[in-house]
């Protein structure tokens, strides 16, 4: 009769077996997905590539972060290629002290604005113990998830390090084929405009990413116009303190006729694409 620990043994000779299995045949079948995660008052965006690199743009204001990552990441997979904090405002980028405590990180980017906070400070820290690249944002950088799929950076154009932190919030556009999205952080109108000013064909995509969770200090009628997307999408809590989204934000995507979801309605809400079209679940 076999001894307990050789069954043991046995057993996770056998499990670990398996988990390399799933890895190596894992099939994305050419899909690029998207997943704005329910994170409450708060914003947390997951991407993954076809190849299956990953990018998180904000880790939400707490914990929560790590349930909603369980539900679009395998178990066995515990690495995450880069973090984005948009802006260092704690809804942003919280979430990511817990996550750098369950995830190997490789790469953090960040716009170079300041936040005094203690809990920005134990973030910046943990950041430092992961041994991850800390890499200031900035127009022009393209992280290349694969051939085809890219992140590209449209602000910071300039050192933010004296603005407000919305003001200077990270604005990116994930592009793969002819499929694009805009992804927004907490900027602000005055930034809209200079992103307007400066080159506003950059800005049409597929999909718009609502800045300040639908506040009614982003999303001005030409930014939304100069974007075009298909449809919008908000990150706010259910039935927040602020009011988001407002009424004027949803008014403006009402008048251009461009539909709006919210994961204050649905909760977590994933988009699906092949480069071509956008499935959204």
């Amino acid at each position: 009769m076999k001894k307990p620990q050789t069954l043991i043994a046995l057993f996770l000779i056998v499990l670990n077996i398996f988990i390399w299995y799933a890895v190596a045949h894992e099939d994305r079948g050419g899909i690029l997905t998207v997943a704005f995660l329910d994170v409450g008052q708060g914003d947390a965006i997951f991407i993954e590539a076809p190849n299956g690199n990953q990018i998180i743009v904000d880790g939400g204001p707490d914990r929560s972060v790590l349930r909603e990552l369980s539900k679009v990441m395998p178990f066995y997979d515990h690495t995450i290629d880069m973090l984005v904090v948009t802006n260092p405002d704690t809804d942003h980028y919280a979430g990511f002290i817990d996550v750098l405590k369950n995830y190997e990180v490789g790469q953090v980017l960040e716009p170079g604005t300041y936040s005094p906070s203690a809990t920005y400070k134990e973030f910046e820290k943990d950041v430092v113990l992961e041994g991850a690249t800390k890499t200031l944002a900035r127009k022009g950088m393209k992280i290349i998830l694969e051939d085809g799929v890219y992140f590209e950076i449209l602000f910071p154009d300039q050192d933010v390090s004296n603005f407000n932190t919305n003001d200077g919030s990270i604005i990116a556009k994930l592009v793969y084929k002819d499929i694009s999205y805009m992804l927004t952080g907490d900027t602000t109108q005055k930034t809209e405009r200079h992103l307007l000013a400066v080159d506003e064909k950059i800005l049409a995509s597929t999909v718009l990413k609502v800045a300040h969770h639908g506040s009614r200090t982003s999303s001005g009628e030409d930014f939304a116009k100069a974007v075009a997307p298909k449809f919008a999408l908000i990150s706010a809590g259910r039935n927040n303190k602020y009011g988001h989204p407002h009424k004027e934000t949803l008014d403006t995507f009402s008048k251009l006729q461009i539909p709006v979801r919210g994961t204050y309605h649905k909760g977590m809400i994933v988009t699906r694409t092949d480069g071509e079209g956008v499935e959204v679940y």
